[in-house]
């Protein structure tokens, strides 16, 4: 789970207009790190830009920066599911994460493997916005 830190997002009636979630999600402080053979890659302060279906943030290797705002994962949302309201939140899912086509060979370069395929799926985004 990856707090929202900051961000608008607009969802207009799928079909009227193309992207129909536009904005950007700030997810500052938040990330993950990804680590192998002494080698450890941090991922942090996630942007995301539904509009593009682009996920950035910033990279650091062994602790030293290596990129600001690089493009990290494509989201794919052509399964995301309409949006579903509760009573205090909204809830946005069914967005695919996969590695993007910069980041794939950048980490295989950093942890000497070719395991990491341009748009492997990640996993599945949900985003649950407290609307109260």
């Amino acid at each position: 789970m990856l707090p929202i830190s900051a961000g608008n997002v607009t969802y207009l009636k799928p079909g009227t207009v193309s992207p129909y979630v536009q904005g950007k999600i700030q997810h500052d402080g938040s990330g993950l790190s990804l680590s192998a053979g002494g080698t450890e890659v941090e991922l942090t302060d996630f942007e995301i830009d539904p509009g593009t279906s682009k996920l950035y943030g910033n990279v650091a290797i062994n602790n030293e920066p290596a990129a600001d705002h690089a493009l990290l994962f494509q989201l794919d949302g052509s399964t995301l599911k309409p949006l579903r309201a509760a009573k205090k939140t909204a809830i946005l899912q069914g967005t695919k994460v996969e590695v993007s086509k910069d980041a794939a060979p950048l980490l295989n370069k950093t942890f000497k493997t070719d395991a990491v395929k341009p748009l492997q799926l990640v996993g599945i985004a949900t985003i649950t916005i407290n609307t109260k």
